[in-house]
């Protein structure tokens, strides 16, 4: 099993469906993550959604538009949104491939800055091609490849964003109580430990920090 991960970007404006173009250019709505994506089989999509922001004028959005056809929320400042809607044809094809090909997405997906789409796929080279195959018949999105490898079991997302140096100096600074209140290690307590100087310490565990934090306000 390998995994992929990719970001997902229209091309040009806009957004990938009508319904996200609203969500997207309103500015008191923070599109988070999607926890889970299906095709249904009467063709409309089932999304269960995390977001921030003004309920209020998501539930507005939802109302109006055309393509919904149920939603609920639930939650105060962070929030779980779950809807059903119409799919636009890209949409509908792009989770048919999904279907077909057994690509299975590492969920969650997470929303960029931008409004992207941070996809990681779990599958085998052939079902990678077939995905790089659609995504170059396409004309209204591209992919940018962020990272491929091997998929191992048990290992979660968290796991691929650090190296397994700076998973090693992680765990014993937790373990020694470098992130406790007060602070209970020291980063030469982290060195004598794993072997290293405390200044790589330092550079491991701020890699880690950027990484990990990076991750979480995309």
């Amino acid at each position: 099993m390998r995994y992929l991960t990719v970001l997902v970007k229209p091309k040009g404006e806009g957004a990938f469906h009508p319904l996200g173009e609203k969500l997207t250019d309103e500015p008191s709505i923070k599109r988070r993550a999607i926890h889970r994506v299906e095709l249904l089989g009467d063709d409309t999509v089932l999304l269960f959604a995390e977001a921030s922001g003004s309920q209020e004028r998501y539930k507005q959005i939802m109302e109006t538009s055309p393509a919904v056809l149920e939603y609920l929320t639930a939650g105060e400042d962070q929030w779980m949104a779950v809807s059903q809607f119409e799919p636009t044809e890209e949409v509908r094809r792009a989770l048919e491939l999904q279907r077909e090909s057994l690509l299975v997405v590492d969920t969650p997906i997470r929303f960029t800055s931008e409004d992207y789409l941070k996809i990681t796929y779990l599958g085998t080279d052939e079902t990678f091609r077939k995905l790089s195959k659609y995504v170059e018949e396409r004309e209204s999105i591209t992919f940018d490849i962020l990272d491929m490898g091997d998929f191992e079991t048990g290992e979660s997302s968290f796991n691929r964003l650090i190296t397994p140096r700076q998973e090693e100096v992680l765990e014993a600074a937790v373990e020694l109580g470098y992130y406790s209140e007060p602070r209970q290690a020291s980063l030469e307590d982290i060195g004598a430990v794993v072997g290293i100087s405390p200044g790589t310490v330092g550079e491991h565990l701020r890699k880690v920090e950027a990484r990990v934090f990076s991750e979480i306000v995309h």
